[in-house]
C-alpha cells in the first residue's frame, strides 16, 4: 500500500512539473530534461509512468477533466455555469488547467493531440444542456448539441483574449460576461432570474468545495467519445 501511494504521488508530481512546464514553454519547447528538473525525480521513474513527452502532454489534457469539476446542482445550467466559473477561477493560479488549454489551442496541436481537451468539454457542455433542456430550463428552440459548440468556442475565446491583453487578471470579468450576454437567450425567465453568473461566482464555489489552488478533483466530466 506504501508503495502504491508513493507511486500516486511521484505521478502526480510529475504530471504537474509537466504542465508547468508545458503551460511556461509551450509543447514543441518542453523537454522531457526541464521536466526532470522541475518534477525532481529520475529518469527511470518518469519513464515507468509516461513513455514519451506525448503521453506526458496527453495526462496532462486527461487531468484538465478530475480538476474541473464542481458540485451537482438541482440547476443544471447553474452547474453548467459553475464549471465555467470555477474554472476562470483556477485557470489564473494553476498550471494544469492553462497548460491543458496551451495543449489544446496552440499551434499544430491537432495533429498531435486530436483537438486536445476540446472535444470532451463540448460533450460535457451538451450533456449538461440536455439535462437542463429535458427539466424545462431551456427555452424550446435551444439545440443543446449547437449551444454547447457556441458556449466552449466563447468560454475559450474569452480565456485567449483575457490571457494575451491581460496576463488573465480579468478573465473571470470575461467569463461572467460571456454567460450574462447569452443565457437571457437560452434560459426560461424563471431559471434566468435564479442563475448566479457574478464574476466572483468561481471562487465561492471553490471555496464551498473546501479547495484551494492546487487542489484535486470532486466531480469528473465525461470525455468525449472516440
Amino acid at each position: 500500500m506504501a508503495r502504491q501511494e508513493r507511486a500516486v504521488r511521484t505521478r502526480r508530481a510529475i504530471l504537474e512539473a509537466a504542465a508547468a512546464v508545458f503551460d511556461e514553454r509551450g509543447y514543441d519547447a518542453a523537454t522531457i530534461a526541464d521536466i526532470l528538473s522541475r518534477a525532481g525525480v529520475t529518469k527511470g521513474a518518469l519513464y515507468f509512468h509516461f513513455s514519451s513527452k506525448q503521453e506526458l502532454a496527453q495526462g496532462v489534457l486527461d487531468e484538465q477533466f478530475a480538476e474541473g469539476g464542481v458540485p451537482h446542482r438541482e440547476s443544471k445550467l447553474q452547474e453548467l455555469v459553475d464549471v465555467a466559473m470555477v474554472l476562470a477561477y483556477r485557470m489564473k493560479n494553476e498550471p494544469m488547467l492553462s497548460a491543458g488549454a496551451r495543449l489544446s489551442l496552440g499551434p499544430g496541436m491537432r495533429e498531435i493531440f486530436g483537438g486536445g481537451s476540446v472535444p470532451g468539454w463540448i460533450e460535457f457542455t451538451r450533456t449538461l444542456l440536455a439535462q437542463a433542456k429535458e427539466q424545462g430550463e431551456l427555452l424550446p428552440h435551444v439545440d443543446p448539441a449547437e449551444t454547447a459548440w457556441i458556449l466552449s468556442a466563447c468560454w475559450t475565446g474569452a480565456q485567449i483574449y483575457s490571457q494575451t491583453l491581460s496576463d488573465r487578471r480579468d478573465i473571470e470579468e470575461r467569463v461572467a460576461a460571456v454567460y450574462q450576454h447569452i443565457c437571457p437567450s437560452i434560459a426560461t425567465p424563471a431559471v434566468l432570474a435564479r442563475l448566479d453568473m457574478a464574476p466572483d461566482r468561481g471562487q465561492r464555489v471553490t471555496a464551498e468545495m473546501g479547495l484551494g489552488p492546487g487542489a484535486g478533483p470532486v466531480r469528473e466530466p465525461e470525455p468525449a467519445l472516440s
